[in-house]
């Protein structure tokens, strides 16, 4: 339909598998902090640990593992406030151990404090507390230098990835800059050809920086191109009043301008996250007989797979498998979402219709959302065959890629405005639309639970079928 299969198939398995290979799916700096985390962590337990043997003969004390996780949880709170997990950390290590550091001590005094007002537990012993305290501080401090110092010198200070593009620019290198030709990796600044963007996307995964470097003529499609992908983007070009630029940069004494940058910095991004998995996590261990029910009925209804899987178009443009409930006949269900479900769809299951009309076909989707391919909140995610009437939603409006630049969610801005549904309409698609850019540029932890909070009075839905 309108191409969509053809368009896929230009970029087959092999085209897409060899280029890039140094840029990682996860950003260096990401995967840095995590290990930092996790030896601060490591740390902390030793600590008490140690501690226990040396006061009562045994690593394993009764009544301590919750006081252990209350220092960590405490101390993980505190570091990512300060700023423990940061590029400037590992440029500067002792930046680095005076965060952790302080974040250790400021834990156990949260600690005190907490006992104390609380009347927790009075047996809390001093002895055990002061060494684990004073082997926390030392081991954090000792750790934390030693390995942000050979993280700086296998990593030669640079821990960002920052892609320079070239189109037609003549760049063949570039310090600090991984350089990559758009001709030979076959980059074409079509926005509005799901295709290219796709294969945009994916070239671009792990990277923290984009300049392109084009004719003046490009700049104005690059620029659309870099606006969807969440990443900061920059043009390196004669000619950009009207491209909307972010801010300005360089590059080796050449004037940048930025035109794309994420929705969301690191901080946001990992409260974004703790949040959806302290509500996926244990929602999924409480209605897991609902789940187990509601399987069975799918089964006994139909033969098939209880789980219906598509690829939907995921953040930054990438593809992902969501998981459903299957509410159709098996051998008629629509991979590529090129029909939406109608009122009367004759391929619905009677246990189907149920499941769609109360939203309870979504709920595998909790398990997209404990792997990291979706959010709980977040714009819906769509199948690349979707219509607006009779059109793809990408030839409907060119900001539709924008949406995006954040992972999808189970429910959204757009969902709670009563925007459900199919898309019968350019309009249709456009408030939507409008409601998830609007999303993007807006986003806080309030107004996800917010949306949570709205989302219960709308999930049976007079549009939902």
């Amino acid at each position: 339909m309108y191409g969509v299969e053809v368009q896929m198939n230009r970029w087959s398995a092999p085209q897409r598998a060899a280029p890039f290979a140094r840029v990682a799916k996860r950003p260096l700096r990401l995967r840095l902090y995590a290990l930092l985390m996790a030896l601060d962590c490591a740390c902390i337990l030793a600590s008490f640990a140690i501690a226990g043997g040396v006061r009562f003969g045994s690593v394993f004390v009764d009544g301590w593992a919750g006081v252990t996780a209350s220092v960590t949880a405490l101390f993980l709170l505190s570091a990512v406030s300060t700023g423990a997990y940061s590029l400037d950390v590992l440029r500067h290590p002792s930046r680095g151990v005076a965060r952790a550091v302080g974040s250790v001590l400021l834990a156990f005094a949260m600690l005190f404090l907490l006992f104390f007002f609380l009347k927790v537990d009075q047996r809390l012993s001093r002895i055990m507390t002061g060494t684990s305290l004073l082997l926390a501080t030392g081991a954090v401090t000792i750790v934390r230098q030693l390995v942000g110092d050979a993280l700086r010198r296998r990593h030669h200070g640079q821990f960002t990835t920052e892609i320079l593009l070239s189109d037609r620019s003549g760049i063949r290198e570039r310090d600090g800059f991984l350089v990559v030709d758009a001709a030979t990796e076959r980059l074409t600044p079509t926005p509005s050809d799901a295709a290219a963007q796709i294969h945009f996307a994916e070239m671009l995964q792990g990277a923290d920086r984009v300049v392109v470097a084009c004719p003046a003529d490009t700049a104005p499609q690059w620029s659309q191109m870099l606006k969807c992908t969440g990443i900061q983007g920059e043009v390196l070009s004669s000619d950009f009043d009207h491209l909307a630029p972010l801010g300005v940069s360089k590059v080796d004494g050449h004037t940048t301008l930025v035109v794309s940058s994420g929705p969301l910095n690191a901080r946001q991004r990992l409260a974004k996250r703790a949040l959806d998995l302290a509500i996926s996590l244990p929602l999924l261990l409480f209605i897991a007989p609902v789940l187990l029910g509601i399987a069975l009925a799918i089964k006994l209804e139909s033969r098939g797979p209880v789980l219906f899987k598509q690829p939907r178009v995921g953040q930054g443009n990438t593809m992902f498998n969501i998981l459903k409930f299957r509410s159709m006949r098996n051998e008629r269900t629509d991979i590529h979402g090129n029909r939406s479900a109608s009122r009367d769809d004759d391929r619905v299951t009677r246990v189907g219709r149920i499941l769609r009309r109360t939203s309870l076909d979504e709920l595998p989707q909790l398990l997209n959302v404990v792997l990291g391919s979706m959010s709980i909140v977040g714009p819906r995610p769509h199948a690349l065959g979707s219509l607006a009437g009779d059109r793809l939603f990408w030839h409907v409006d060119e900001r539709y890629w924008q949406r995006h630049a954040i992972k999808p969610g189970i429910t959204g801005l757009a969902q709670v405005r009563g925007f459900r549904g199919a898309t019968h309409t350019r309009e249709h698609l456009t408030s939507r639309l409008q409601a998830d850019l609007e999303y993007l540029s807006g986003w806080s932890i309030w107004r996800d639970i917010s949306i949570l909070v709205r989302t219960l009075r709308v999930v049976v839905h007079s549009e939902a079928y």
